[in-house]
């Protein structure tokens, strides 16, 4: 675990607390779709408002590639906040110069502002020290809670926290790094790796650095694949990562060394294109030469469901099939249940894993849901993330 302090370190009354959250939200027709993220902070903004603090918010929304752009402005992720909050919230016309020094020099204890969209800016994202320096001067007290932005090295996440001797990580960054170092420590046995998604390159650093440490690796989605073919097989149609079969050899062939079972699917749910009404359940060596694979199949699910129910700890990150198409969502439905039933210490990451969690409305019944895709990844892999190593004592 890092050694980062935490929002109970700090001395934040009458003070103005740049807070860097994660409010990238779905936005449709001018309001929020989707209020999870903005949600997930509410424990450090109203432990900061409790304290008498002088909240400032920035975040980023979308794409905008440092031109200010409408559609990306975060006017109606404040009006949700203010919402939530059933208070206002002061929206800044910018995230530096003078109207947003105004706004924050205007707030009063316990009011919350919000800077406009940080990637209005070039320099957000280029981690310029000249821009980190402007921010700096709208606040006292530096927190980052944006766990899924910590791998980014922005001037918000890294050059900023820098420039702020007093600074710490909220309340949901400070519970992401220590759930997801629990990994990579002494963990409760069986420890079961269950990896979906597309590809097998965006996973291989996570496979290869939890070696060792991990006793089962359940491999599905269509990464599957990959190693399927790596084993000789015909996935007909199948998304297969051609290029990276040597690497899904050298890691089965590592885990055998290591004395880690590699759990791949025994069954596939096939169909000639995802949109196809329904799916045929056929053995890996049957997939065919018009069809792709889009699911694990029943048989699967039991074997994966066997490995996991007796974990001491369990990790899941993607999917294991292709999840947003029903006729191939069963797999990836039975196996979050399963997960949910573990009495292990049960972790999940990545977009697409949180979403088919929330659509079973199993959220709860996990130990840990990490809001961070990209970084949970990394931070499995062994890297240093920039936004925790500007924390860091």
């Amino acid at each position: 675990m890092p050694k980062m302090n935490c929002l109970d370190d700090l001395n934040v009354g009458g003070r103005r607390v740049f807070v860097r959250v994660d409010f990238n939200v779905p936005l449709q027709g001018g309001r929020v779709k989707n209020d999870a993220r903005i949600r997930a902070a509410l424990p450090t903004i109203e432990h900061l408002r409790r304290q008498g603090a002088r909240v400032i918010l920035a975040s980023h929304l979308g794409r905008p590639k440092g031109k200010r752009a409408p559609e990306f402005g975060l006017e109606p992720v404040a009006a949700k906040l203010a919402e939530i909050l059933d208070d206002e919230v002061r929206l800044a016309d910018d995230c530096i110069g003078d109207g947003a020094r105004k706004v924050a020099q205007d707030l009063r204890d316990g009011q919350v502002a919000m800077l406009e969209n940080l990637r209005f800016h070039k320099a957000e994202e280029a981690n310029d020290p000249v821009f980190a320096a402007e921010l700096r001067k709208l606040c006292d007290v530096y927190v980052n809670d944006a766990f899924g932005c910590a791998h980014r090295a922005h001037a918000s996440v890294e050059a900023l926290p820098r420039l702020c001797p007093e600074r710490a990580a909220g309340r949901l960054m400070f519970r992401e790094v220590e759930a997801l170092s629990k990994l990579l420590g002494k963990v409760d046995k069986p420890f079961v790796a269950v990896l979906g998604g597309a590809k097998v390159s965006d996973k291989i650093n996570v496979l290869n650095n939890l070696l060792g440490r991990v006793d089962v690796f359940v491999i599905g989605g269509a990464m599957a694949n990959t190693f399927l073919a790596a084993r000789g097989l015909d996935l007909g149609k199948s998304l297969v990562e051609a290029d990276k079969l040597g690497v899904a050899r050298d890691f089965l062939r590592a885990a055998q060394e290591k004395g880690a079972e590699v759990l791949l699917p025994v069954d596939l749910v096939v169909a000639a294109d995802a949109d196809a009404p329904a799916g045929e359940t056929v053995p890996p060596d049957r997939v065919g030469p018009g069809r792709a694979a889009f699911d694990i199949g029943p048989a699967s699910v039991a074997a994966f469901k066997e490995r996991i129910a007796v974990a001491g700890t369990v990790f899941w990150n993607g999917p294991l099939g292709l999840f947003e198409k029903p006729p191939f969502a069963q797999g990836t439905h039975a196996i979050a249940k399963a997960i949910a039933s573990c009495s292990g210490f049960t972790v999940a990451g990545g977009g697409d894993s949180v979403a088919a969690i929330g659509q079973a409305g199993l959220e709860k019944m996990f130990g840990h849901v990490s809001t961070g895709g990209g970084a949970s990844l990394e931070l499995l892999e062994g890297l240093k993330l920039p936004g925790i190593a500007a924390l860091e004592e």
